[in-house]
């Protein structure tokens, strides 16, 4: 069976946190692994530690579900929000693992003992892997973690955020092979303010047309990144007009990846690369 899709070169697959269906997310065992499978992008989210170090992170606290405190303690989910990552320095950080519980919703996850690592640290280890492999550079998609509420507890206000990030970004060399990705509009404001020509992708999860995000935006991004079930043909076409690249999260049934491609998306956003990839070799 091909493969449907609307163009001739097949679709990106983005390894979502890493490939959170095999690995526990967001973790160099679970971007390693992904690395492995042939993954185009590694998907990545981070937030700031209290010392300014920029750590790989979906939520900026330790998030009950799939951390243990240092002392190898299940951690109470009314009490998770007080292991605020905005308030430890990363010494306190990578301390905690978050790599033996296994997330419900992801039954076949390999555990293993892991730590919430910098950027740094996963740039590092998989240039340094892909090299081994005989492979390019992988590109990365990186999901700055940021919302209004959150100014000044959980994260600095978007200015100074994406200073940091930036930065990082920039002292890496990753500026010129990253995508950064935000459903908050003000950081991705800020980046086109602060770097206009690094690839922004605005992420949505809720059903305003496209040419209502665009105007809040003030500028047409990149990359539009929807929730899944919201790419129709017509906004296919709206984005193509625009000159929208479109990559959709998160897909992890074959059936709705066959259906995505065939709608010729640009790339797939999965905790489970090996599905996609599977479908590819087909």
């Amino acid at each position: 069976m091909t493969l449907p899709t609307a163009s001739s070169v097949r679709p990106e697959v983005h390894g979502h946190r890493g490939c959170r269906g095999l690995y526990p997310e967001n973790t160099l065992p679970g971007f390693l692994h992904a690395v492995q499978l042939g993954v185009d992008v590694l998907e990545l989210d981070v937030v700031l530690s209290a010392d300014g170090q920029v750590v790989v992170s979906h939520e900026p606290w330790m998030n009950a579900a799939i951390c243990l405190d240092p002392l190898g303690a299940r951690i109470p989910v009314a009490l998770q929000q007080n292991h605020n990552l905005y308030r430890l320095p990363y010494a306190a950080i990578r301390r905690y693992d978050c790599g033996q519980l296994r997330h419900p919703d992801f039954p076949e996850q390999r555990l293993l003992p892991a730590f919430k690592p910098l950027l740094r640290q996963v740039v590092e280890a998989i240039d340094a892997f892909a090299l081994r492999l005989g492979r390019a550079p992988v590109r990365f998609s990186v999901e700055v973690k940021s919302e209004p509420a959150g100014d000044g507890l959980f994260h600095p206000a978007p200015a100074a955020y994406v200073d940091v990030v930036l930065a990082e970004l920039r002292a890496l060399g990753l500026l010129s092979r990253s995508t950064l990705l935000c459903f908050d509009v003000r950081i991705l404001q800020e980046c086109r303010r602060q770097f206009p020509a690094l690839t922004l992708c605005l992420l949505v999860e809720d059903e305003l047309p496209l040419a209502e995000h665009i105007q809040t935006l003030g500028f047409s991004p990149e990359v539009y990144g929807p929730r899944y079930d919201l790419v129709t043909p017509e906004l296919m076409a709206e984005t193509s007009h625009r000159g929208i690249q479109v990559v959709p999260w998160t897909v992890n049934k074959q059936c709705v990846m066959q259906s995505l491609c065939a709608l010729g998306v640009r790339g797939i956003t999965t905790d489970y690369p090996d599905r996609l990839l599977a479908l590819s070799a087909e």
